[in-house]
């Protein structure tokens, strides 16, 4: 029997394929407790457009990653912070202070979950960073810390 999977199912498959199952599964297992549906064609129909509208969607996405790296790549977000008279910092600087600068200065939305740092900015000084924009898809920039 065809059904199409409305949540993960462990050792099945994933929310939203099309799979082949026994009868029996299907309808004493997966279909009570909501996990699947019947593949009947009018929901094949739904969803074979459903799947093609994911695919242009992750298309968009795809090159809006490739736009925001051009963007980004290679460029310096300045971030200024509290610091002694030795360069080190009081605190250290954030993911989410990096990535409210990088909004700010570059114009580029960046969630701060995205944002690697080799190490905790703890010290004033140009420091490397790595934004993931997309899977597969990453900006090498710098963050250049001043004491305020």
């Amino acid at each position: 029997m065809k059904v199409i999977l409305k949540e993960d199912v462990s050792k099945i498959g994933k929310k939203g394929e099309l799979l082949e199952v026994s009868d029996g599964y299907a309808r004493n297992y997966l279909f009570p407790r909501g996990l699947a549906e019947e593949a009947t064609e009018g929901r094949r129909k739904e969803w074979e457009a459903k799947k093609k509208e994911l695919a242009q969607k992750a298309t968009r996405a795809e090159r809006a990653a490739q736009e925001a790296r051009r963007n980004l790549q290679g460029k310096q977000v300045t971030v200024k912070a509290s610091a002694g008279e030795s360069g080190k910092l009081f605190g250290s600087v954030t993911s989410a202070t990096i990535a409210r600068a990088i909004e700010e200065q570059l114009h580029v939305v960046v969630d701060k979950k995205d944002i690697r740092l080799e190490e905790a900015i703890r010290q004033v000084g140009r420091h490397p960073l790595t934004v993931r924009l997309y899977p597969n898809i990453e900006a090498e920039l710098s963050v250049l810390v001043e004491a305020e």
